[in-house]
């Protein structure tokens, strides 16, 4: 054991010791000069330190010396009346410092005990409390403004983590000096039953035992007594002020002597004022001109050294000021600064706050760090950091989604209920709030968790509110991923691909092809919801290809058919076969004619009439197999499949497009309707 922790555990032996062990005068003594040398050590540590996190121990410690003064008051208590004595330290103060007046000395220790118990004692013990409630009130607001900054990106996750424990920790720290100070309140209540207790006991034990006069008894014992009261209410006294010191110590760059002479010499004509002042106090009152003049002097003088600085420093300084300001002003990021917007916003009204609120049970934050590791795994895409933050212009209940400033989704939660989702028979027994599922659409209910049980049971589908909006948010996230590809994002995806297939990657890129040409490709894959995580094979087709052809569809094409076989997974249920919608021969030859290529690119014009006839089959077609609680793909040639998305998207958005050449031989493909027109 280190030789500190083993002293620590002594002096608590110690302690306990005097308690029940008689000590020697001469022990005692120096347990007492021990005594005020630790209060002063405690007072001039709490002057020097510049918050109180940096004196955490301070309750534990305070508890301590509580025990340790207390356990000689004993000591000493049991020795004055044993032996009459109280060792030199006792009788030194008895005698010396009170001259050996015991009306005096007891003035004196009464003086001492209303000015620890009344003003210092009482005054650390309410602002203790006052400081307790309120850091701990202010503790949800600082989270969230750690929280906040944590999602903008502007601190690390470690420096979150720290300000989080500080945050804790000083909620920790005052409501333990509010218990603390009980303490001290405490002792000076025993500090007074204990000279009562040795001047009355003494004077008995005096007269009845050692054949005292009562005046002889009186005096001896009563020195004792009261020299034993002040010699243990001087470190108390010490304890007190720095209990005080402690909990009133706000934020500050300075230990406190710093603070008070930078502070209150801020303003040196003040001390020209106090020095005038005293010196008209000594010209025009009886009181003696040697007393007050010198005093003023001092004042004026040092009001005059405070004020002496040099004036060219003082003018360049402002100079430099004023050229940095103006600098500042003329300088673009004065203007660009305002002109950044988040790529991912999520903004909630105050009602919602419980959910981001970690001392509230919220786990808001947590879940969006997972929803970006899943996404990284699903979509390969590094989702950004998502910036949450109330917003008072929602209602409370309310929340949106936003990606690079446009709002793409807006919902609202009730946190005091669940949504359930019916398994398609409503059930007239459970009562709620009808909504709608914002993340698929569906008909819900907001149900009170007396109802939950119930909802479940009937095959209900109930979901808490944080699910609700982190399910929300990933869908969201993963029909707009497209949009969260630039091409800083694909430079990244590309260095780290760097890494590994360093020659793979200066075969694509800057030639044949550039960041551009690769982040569109990518853009297109992920509209249409295929993970680029296997960056590998899409660089090696896009290396084969790249050099024949730099148009993205046609390249996307070639690419999604290297990933024949994690479309196919991602499209088909084990066991079960695919269940697709085909284009007839005549409509795949009506989209391949309507082709046109140009020198831009190939786009595909149709006559109206054909569009719309197209559209409606394939509406048609797509209703027939819902209804057969079924969720179809459209399935087609390799030619006509980018023409057929693109005709279809702004219509049909969620459902699949997929060609032959993308599925894997040995899926079983069952067809449930043919899109044909007239």
């Amino acid at each position: 054991m280190p030789a500190r922790d083993l002293s620590v555990l002594m002096s608590v032996i110690l302690i306990v010791a005097m308690l029940i062990i008689p000590f020697p005068t001469w022990l005692l003594s120096l347990l007492i000069i021990i005594n005020i040398s630790l209060a002063l050590l405690v007072l001039l540590t709490s002057m020097n330190m510049q918050e109180p996190l940096q004196f955490s121990i301070f309750p534990s410690l305070l508890l301590l010396l509580t025990l340790f003064r207390l356990g000689l008051n004993v000591s000493t208590t049991r020795s004055i009346l044993s032996t009459g004595e109280g060792g030199g330290v006792v009788e030194t103060f008895g005698t010396f410092v009170v001259g050996g007046n015991i009306i005096v000395g007891l003035v004196v220790f009464l003086i001492l005990v209303i000015i620890q118990f009344v003003v210092i004692t009482k005054g650390a013990e309410r602002v203790s409390e006052v400081a307790a409630r309120f850091t701990l009130d202010a503790m949800p607001g600082k989270q969230m403004s750690i929280d906040a900054d944590l999602n903008a990106g502007m601190i690390s996750e470690k420096e979150a983590r720290e300000r989080r424990e500080k945050v804790s920790r000083e909620a920790d720290f005052y409501g333990a000096m509010d218990g603390a100070s009980k303490f001290v309140k405490g002792d000076a209540i025993a500090g007074i039953i204990i000279v009562l207790i040795n001047l009355i006991f003494g004077i008995v034990i005096g007269i009845m035992q050692q054949d005292m006069s009562f005046a002889e008894a009186g005096h001896h014992f009563s020195l004792l007594s009261v020299g034993d009261g002040i010699v243990s209410q001087v470190p108390a006294l010490l304890i007190s002020t720095a209990t005080g010191i402690v909990v009133t110590r706000a934020a500050s760059e300075g230990n406190l002597g710093s603070d008070i002479s930078s502070q209150l010499l801020a303003f040196p004509p003040m001390l020209y004022v106090a020095g005038g002042t005293i010196a008209l106090l000594g010209l025009f009152t009886p009181i003696n001109d040697l007393v007050t003049l010198p005093v003023a002097a001092f004042l004026i003088i040092g009001g005059y050294m405070a004020n002496r600085k040099p004036r060219a420093d003082e003018a360049e300084l402002q100079e430099i000021e004023e050229e940095i300001e103006t600098d500042e002003m003329k300088s673009p990021e004065s203007v660009v600064n305002l002109l950044s917007v988040d790529p991912i916003e999520f903004e909630f009204g105050y009602g919602l706050i419980p959910l981001a609120d970690t001392n509230q049970g919220g786990d808001l934050l947590d879940r969006i760090v997972m929803i970006r590791r899943q996404l990284a795994i699903e979509m390969g895409l590094v989702i950004p950091v998502v910036r949450i933050r109330d917003n008072i212009q929602l209602n409370p209940n309310e929340y949106r989604l936003k990606i690079k400033g446009n709002e793409m989704a807006r919902g609202e939660l009730l946190l005091d209920h669940y949504l359930a989702m019916s398994p398609g028979i409503e059930d007239d027994g459970i009562e709620g709030i009808d909504t709608i599922e914002p993340s698929f659409g569906l008909p819900a209910k907001w149900i009170s968790d007396e109802a939950k049980e119930h909802a479940e049971m009937m095959g209900y589908t109930v979901v808490d509110p944080p699910s609700v909006v982190s399910t929300h948010i990933t869908e969201v996230i993963k029909a707009n991923a497209h949009e969260l590809l630039g091409r800083q994002e694909t430079k990244q995806l590309i260095d780290h691909l760097r890494e590994s297939s360093p020659i793979l990657v200066e075969e694509v890129t800057p030639n044949p092809l550039t960041i551009g040409e690769v982040q569109k490709v990518l853009s297109k894959l992920l509209r249409e919801k295929v993970s680029i995580r296997n960056l590998p094979i899409i660089f090696e087709t896009l290396a084969d290809f790249g050099k024949l052809s730099t148009d993205t569809d046609l390249l996307t094409e070639y690419v999604r058919q290297a990933l024949a076989r994690q479309i196919t997974s991602q499209y088909t249920v084990p066991n079960e076969s695919m269940k697709v919608i085909t284009l007839s021969g005549r409509v795949e030859k009506l989209v391949a004619e309507g082709v046109q290529q140009t020198e831009h690119g190939n786009y595909l014009s149709l006559d109206p009439e054909v569009s719309q006839a197209i559209l409606e089959s394939i509406a048609n077609k797509l209703e027939e197999s819902s209804l057969m609680e079924q969720t179809p793909i459209v399935l087609c040639s390799p030619a006509v499949r980018m023409y057929i998305r693109q005709l279809s998207e702004r219509y049909f958005p969620q459902v699949p497009i997929l060609s032959y050449n993308e599925l894997e031989a040995n899926v079983e493909v069952q067809s449930v309707g043919v899109v044909n027109v007239e």
